[in-house]
């Protein structure tokens, strides 16, 4: 019997009717707002998602034909949702790319300290669910008093659709409020925060039952569910020792661990695979600007993608200026939101296809950063290192990044990997017992590997000056 995976997404909810093997039987999406009410803010409205999960899942049933026989989840990490003891929400959900606790994380890390928060798989930043707990203890002392729950989104949409208030070690794992390796929530973390416990929901496994939903008169058996880089994990079929590096708005390279070895300078994430506590571990190289960063600078130049690849058919240059992309903070490998971009080493000899190919890779430095930072903090990646996203599709773009990171790369085609991971946790599978499959491999070419290797660390040499 088919069954029913749901991902709710920052800007999007995905639904998707999954076969026995794996395979997508039929898919609905539907965006939402995200809104920022402020500079640096980042909500959504939890009604928004429960009504568009609503929508995309009576539409999938329908469009698939299929009695499904359970339902995962998959959403998107570190956010926050206060809710009452109904679970109605006190105000718009928090999300991840919120920075207004940048003052709240620092002092975190100051008062915390580094040995403390690499148990807890992360460098203090803004936008996780601790510093931004302690922001609305801060700013907004009554919403937290009156809080019941203080949920993660797909956590809050399981349990506004009837399920029970869960959570399990993915998700978990990426509050700042739990001990990664211990598999639990952190005392030490919990209290920094101010919050009473209570606030924080029973750690299960992701494959575990939590009660039943109710969509258009079904009662549907759910599971927790899991975070949304862990359902690709398990969507991908993915175990210790492989891992991938997936480019789309941001970048992430994903390294999957049997063993929960921590990152002591805090440049990368430790987070807990779906499945029970202590099953497993990744660390993850978090790149915020690649597409993020693309479309803006693309813009200033009043330039299309495709004069950009054309640009780069030429093949990057000694003399082609520098593009530092970072125009929004960074995070791997240098956790600082106060990051900007610039361009270096502008002549008058540049013109406008230099100035083009720079952007790209300019991305693809970013990306190389990331894939360093993971492997430099002792997570290895497989000899070949599957490619995911937007990222794959140009040719020359796929040769961009394996050149300038130094790994072979072969392009995956996995869009749903993360809806198919949440209906596959829904059946009680933790992982896919099929592993996906990939096209042709891209190997890096020696000269214009050493080359990139010279203007990267001149770009490092720029930022770290300042």
């Amino acid at each position: 019997m088919a069954r029913l995976g749901i991902d709710l997404g920052t800007g999007s909810v995905k639904a998707a009717v999954v076969g026995d093997d794996g395979t997508i039987l039929a898919k609905v999406s539907r965006p939402y707002a995200v809104t920022a009410p402020h500079s640096g803010w980042a909500e959504s409205d939890p009604a928004e998602w429960l009504e568009a999960t609503l929508d995309v899942t009576r539409r999938v049933l329908a469009e698939s034909g299929e009695q499904v026989s359970s339902v995962g989840f998959s959403g998107q990490m570190h956010g926050v949702v206060l809710t009452d003891r109904d679970l109605r929400p006190l105000r718009p959900a928090i999300l991840w790319a919120d920075t207004r606790s940048a003052e709240q994380a620092r002092e975190m890390a100051a008062e915390l300290g580094t040995e403390a928060l690499s148990r807890l798989g992360s460098p203090a930043v803004p936008g996780f669910a601790a510093t931004t707990l302690a922001w609305l203890g801060a700013h907004e002392p009554g919403v937290r008093r009156a809080a019941a729950y203080a949920l993660q989104p797909k956590d809050w949409l399981r349990a506004a659709l009837g399920g029970e208030v869960l959570t399990e070690p993915s998700d978990a794992s990426g509050t700042l409020l739990f001990d990664v390796a211990a598999g639990d929530w952190s005392p030490e973390a919990v209290a920094w925060t101010g919050i009473d416990g209570a606030l924080l929901p029973a750690v299960a496994a992701s494959q575990s039952s939590a009660g039943v939903i109710r969509i258009d008169g079904q009662e549907i058996p759910a599971a927790v569910g899991g975070a949304d880089t862990a359902c690709v994990i398990s969507g991908l079929g993915l175990r210790p020792g492989d891992g991938f590096v997936a480019v789309g708005s941001g970048s992430q390279t994903v390294s999957v661990m049997g063993e929960p070895v921590l990152d002591a300078t805090l440049r990368t994430h430790t987070f807990s695979v779906a499945g029970a506590p202590r099953a497993g571990w990744y660390r993850i190289g978090a790149v915020q600007n690649a597409g993020l960063a693309l479309t803006p600078a693309l813009a200033m130049l009043e330039a299309t993608i495709d004069e950009a690849s054309a640009a780069l058919a030429e093949g990057v240059r000694p003399d082609d200026p520098i593009f530092i992309p970072y125009l929004a903070g960074e995070r791997t490998p240098f956790m600082d939101p106060t990051l900007r971009g610039a361009w270096r080493g502008l002549s008058l000899s540049t013109d406008r296809a230099a100035m083009l190919r720079s952007v790209l890779e300019g991305v693809a430095q970013a990306v190389a950063l990331g894939v360093r930072a993971v492997v430099d903090s002792g997570a290895p990646l497989p000899e070949v290192v599957p490619l995911v996203g937007g990222g794959t599709y140009n040719p020359d773009f796929r040769q961009l990044l394996a050149d300038a990171t130094g790994v072979s790369l072969a392009a995956m085609d996995a869009p749903d990997a993360a809806v198919i991971g949440a209906a596959l946790l829904g059946a009680g599978i933790p992982v896919n017992p099929t592993p996906a499959t990939w096209s042709a491999q891209v190997d890096p070419r020696p000269e214009a590997a050493a080359m990139l290797a010279e203007r990267r660390a001149m770009m490092v040499a720029d930022i770290t000056r300042g």
